[in-house]
């Protein structure tokens, strides 16, 4: 395998490339200094996946649900805002009667778009929420007894205020696990926020924003996943540090196998992104807590040691307790070695 991608213009891969940072470039425009967090985006977006936001408001989420929308030709996107009394028909859209034609015509609903921004999802019931999760996980939804499919690309940004608590429903491990990864975007720097004033004064950058990419060329990009090339060794470390999680004295429920293949698709998309044909051992460790934070629950123990200093300590330690369990492989020959060799190119 070669080490990037450099020159390979020409291929599924060099195009897919040029693709992401299209997109990247173009989202940057209105979404300032969060690059990691935007190919965290991407990556789900190119592996078919979902985003879950634990976030403050006014953190840009909306901005950058619309910057991807805007950034792709022919794509649309929409809003749900959450709330106690939001019901499954809200969301899925529903059938009414036509006096004229006599006969019911379906009216579609928000989910029926390319991008879709669910806030405060914890804010919706569970019968709302499941008729979220049948869009997320079936790509269509059934109403009156039919099913309905969703337009491809189909990408579900959802939020939930770590904040405040009072009058949700949060969501089951079962739902979270249905979410490729969780982030956040988190307040933008001194110097950002700063530009962010400048740029607003007269009208918000988003106005201005143009395409950069055909819908096609989405769909590209999940076909050219298939050339990004993941070693036996990796494959079987993934599996090992899924595996560990399960096993874990401070983990009352670890991963489930579906978090194994987010992981490794996850690290696939994360490779092309940054310019190579193959998956390194640091991809996966960057996209540990992104994949596999969500979906382990920790023991009641190990949640009040680590009180004090907060859940994104408690994620760092259990990631370091699971890497010193199962420490990365060992390349055997010259081939492993470029393979495993921690690419930063």
């Amino acid at each position: 395998m070669s080490p990037s991608m450099d020159g390979a213009g020409d291929t599924r891969l060099g195009r897919a490339k040029a693709t992401a940072d299209a997109l990247l470039t173009n989202i940057e425009t209105v979404v300032y200094g969060k690059t990691d967090r935007i190919q965290l985006v991407l990556a789900a977006l190119i592996c078919r996946g979902h985003v879950l936001f634990e976030d403050v408001p006014g953190t840009a989420k909306t901005v950058l649900a619309r910057a991807i929308a805007g950034s792709i030709e022919g794509a649309t996107v929409t809003r749900v805002q959450c709330t106690p009394d939001l019901q499954p028909l809200d969301v899925t859209g529903l059938s009414v009667y036509n006096q004229q034609s006599r006969a019911f015509e379906f009216h579609e609903g928000p989910v029926f778009a390319n991008i879709i921004l669910v806030d405060e999802i914890n804010r919706a019931m569970p019968k709302t929420q499941s008729a979220l999760l049948e869009a997320m996980a079936e790509r269509q939804v059934t109403v009156d007894g039919a099913p309905r499919t969703l337009p491809d690309p189909f990408l579900v940004l959802a939020t939930e205020n770590p904040i405040e608590q009072e009058g949700t429903f949060p969501l089951p491990e079962a739902q979270l696990d249905r979410f490729f990864l969780k982030t956040d975007l988190g307040y933008p720097s001194i110097d950002e926020e700063v530009t962010i004033l400048r740029d607003q004064r007269a009208h918000h950058p988003l106005s201005d924003l143009r395409p950069v990419v055909p819908l096609d060329a989405v769909r590209d990009l999940e076909l050219a996943l298939e050339d990004v090339y993941t070693d036996e060794l990796l494959l079987r470390w993934i599996v090992e540090i899924v595996e560990a999680t399960r096993d874990a004295e401070h983990i009352a429920l670890g991963a489930s196998v579906r978090a194994s293949l987010a992981l490794e698709h996850t690290a696939r998309a994360w490779a092309l992104l940054h310019g190579r044909d193959f998956v390194t051992p640091e991809d996966v460790a960057v996209l540990f807590l992104p994949v596999i934070g969500h979906r382990v629950v920790f023991t009641p123990t190990f949640v009040a040691e680590h009180r004090a200093e907060g859940r994104d300590a408690a994620l760092e330690e259990f990631q370091r307790l699971v890497f010193a369990q199962v420490p990365r492989p060992e390349p055997s020959d010259e081939r492993e070695l470029k393979v495993l060799s921690s690419y930063s190119g």
